[in-house]
């Protein structure tokens, strides 16, 4: 009987002279080329998949540890490329279809800032980088390991928790940087300095811990986006967007660590 199927009536795959290939016109070289096919990938399919952005996650680590090179010789760097790599963030952040290269940019002139800050508290506190970056990529290895085991995800109630909480955190950090400039607080970290009563614990420990919980849900989020963009079958091109989110998180994780390890040793 001929297929009716539409889908299968017009496919050359089942036609055979107007009737179904049997297994019997199969050859073995037939059936050996077919399993020997390779896979299309998302170059061929132009869609987002876990692998192309980790790939493109891993060259954009590359660009900011290569500007982080170069931040750390010239630490005089460090404002201006704070100015140019904020600007660039918002860029990437409202443009609808990702840039490559305004991807890389942003990587650049953070990793150039990253370098030139890190440099400034190894003066002051040596060590401690080596202990940021430890504490960064254990923050990142846990985070990723409960995310695809299924033990951490996503969720309304937390997203809304987590914004509430990021937006607390920025009115916080702005009254604390007004008051250091108006020279109400002293200390290198402003209230972030100041003591809890006569327990000896400063207050930034605490908004520091709280913070880098923040952080690794952040990442939660980054890692959810690139599942849903993988599973609607994205153009590839937003793969960029993932490696995009990832850094922006992982480059406040380490700031974060960072500050918090120099309040501690303070």
């Amino acid at each position: 009987m001929a297929l009716t199927n539409p889908a299968f009536s017009t496919n050359p795959a089942f036609q055979n002279g107007g009737q179904a290939q049997t297994a019997s016109t199969l050859t073995a070289e037939n059936l050996e080329q077919m399993y020997q096919a390779p896979s299309a990938s998302s170059v061929d399919t132009d869609r987002m998949t876990v692998e192309d952005t980790i790939n493109k996650t891993a060259i954009s680590f590359a660009v900011l540890v290569a500007g982080a090179v170069v931040g750390w010789l010239v630490p005089a760097l460090a404002l201006p490329a704070a100015l140019i790599g904020f600007v660039l963030a918002l860029v990437n952040i409202f443009k609808k279809k990702p840039s490559p290269a305004l991807v890389l940019s942003y990587a650049g002139a953070q990793g150039i800032f990253i370098g030139a800050i890190s440099m400034i508290f190894e003066t002051n506190w040596p060590g401690i980088v080596i202990q940021a970056v430890i504490g960064t990529l254990a923050v990142v290895g846990v985070t990723l390991a409960l995310f695809a085991s299924g033990k951490v995800r996503a969720s309304a109630k937390a997203t809304k928790v987590f914004l509430i909480a990021m937006f607390g955190y920025l009115a916080y950090s702005l009254i604390n940087v007004i008051l250091m400039w108006t020279g109400v607080t002293n200390g290198a970290f402003g209230l972030n300095s100041v003591e809890l009563g006569n327990t000896g614990i400063k207050l930034g420990l605490i908004i520091g811990v709280l913070v880098v919980i923040m952080g690794a849900y952040s990442l939660v989020l980054d890692f959810d986006f690139i599942q849903r963009g993988v599973k609607n079958r994205a153009p590839r091109i937003f793969g960029w967007s993932g490696a995009f989110g990832i850094m922006v998180t992982v480059i406040w994780l380490y700031l974060e660590i960072l500050r918090l390890l120099a309040i501690s040793r303070d």
